[in-house]
């Protein structure tokens, strides 16, 4: 199936519970019948982060690709980098279902999923098949804790020190809002701690530590994960998860399902995070901005806030695969208009 092909399939899709569409889209582009053949990417939108060059900005989120399952299909369609998990070390089943839900009319999506995912070894296997059969690309993998631990810093050590070694950049995600007590990890003391457990567990050379938090922070939280990041061996944040708060624009009829909302109504206050955290980190430490980006002209705000890389997910359930490529014209296009040779000109121009 063509990328455009999904604009005729995608009736049938949403016609189907969420979590069930997701599983044939994974089927899909594990069998080949979704691919993409992407176009050259405009040379301008490369950029250096952590010693890699990443052809293009854009990346898959993690959420999509939990057990690192699809990783060269997708990079196929056109991303510069994909993100797999979050993965715990034990395998989890999740919240109960339904736990995914189409905001259709706000473009948006509820889910409550809870880190269901095979674990940390199938992963790790998975991932070390796809590079020994020629597998090329940008990977990040993102770690999380399972429901019932004890220790949440010995989950994610574990993590750390299987997955550390195949990944490109490793994440702690603390920001997930469907594990119980997990945002709690965010707090300055807690964090501290919990990032020389996974530092300590990471092989040399270790690939680079960042941290993914949550929209819905105290001017505090902001201050003290700031301050973390820059006194600890991080090399960078993702802002910002799913949002636990609901905006009185919500119109549809799953508004108030509990679970993280994603998608455009995250997009103005995830990139107000982002600008701040540019700021409160001083521009010295890169910044992935991802939540509510559907256009070009929603990446380049971003990456105007202080993002260098840029995440999406939920646009791609309402506008298909072929979306990645209409960022990518749209983004140049932005670059072109206000006079920027290259994309990391424009990193943090708005965050001042």
């Amino acid at each position: 199936m063509a990328l455009d092909a999904f604009t005729l399939a995608r009736p049938l899709l949403h016609a189907l519970e969420p979590e069930r569409a997701h599983r044939l889209t994974l089927r899909a582009l594990g069998s080949g019948l979704v691919r993409g053949t992407p176009a050259q990417v405009d040379p301008r939108l490369g950029i250096d982060v952590w010693g890699h060059r990443f052809a293009s900005p854009l990346g898959l989120a993690a959420g999509f690709d939990k057990d690192a399952e699809v990783m060269g299909p997708v990079l196929s369609l056109g991303f510069g980098f994909v993100e797999v998990g979050s993965l715990t070390p034990r395998p989890q089943p999740g919240n109960p279902r339904p736990r995914l839900f189409r905001l259709t009319e706000d473009q948006a999506v509820i889910n409550r999923m809870g880190f269901n995912n095979a674990g940390i070894e199938a992963a790790a296997a998975r991932i070390r098949r796809w590079r020994e059969n020629g597998g090329r690309g940008l990977l990040g993998v993102n770690l999380g804790k399972n429901k019932d631990s004890a220790d949440a810093a010995a989950d994610y050590a574990q993590g750390a020190g299987l997955l550390g070694p195949l990944a490109d950049y490793l994440v702690i995600n603390v920001s997930s809002p469907n594990t119980p007590g997990l945002r709690a990890l965010q707090g300055r003391r807690e964090l501290e701690k919990l990032v020389a457990a996974v530092q300590d567990a990471l092989p040399a050379p270790a690939p680079p530590l960042v941290l993914k938090i949550a929209p819905d922070l105290t001017p505090e939280d902001r201050a003290d994960i700031a301050a973390v990041a820059l006194a600890a061996p991080l090399q960078g944040l993702i802002v910002s998860n799913t949002t636990i708060t609901r905006p009185d624009s919500l119109k549809s009829r799953y508004q108030n399902e509990t679970g993280g909302l994603s998608g455009r109504p995250l997009m103005a206050s995830a990139t107000e995070l982002l600008a701040e955290m540019h700021r409160l980190t001083e521009g010295r430490m890169p910044l992935i901005g991802t939540g509510g980006v559907a256009s070009g002209e929603d990446a380049y705000r971003k990456i105007r806030a202080g993002a260098c890389l840029v995440q999406l997910y939920t646009a791609l359930v309402f506008q298909g695969p072929a979306l990645v490529q209409r960022l990518h014209r749209e983004l140049a296009t932005c670059l072109e208009r206000d006079g920027y040779n290259q994309l990391s000109e424009a990193v943090g121009v708005d965050s001042a």
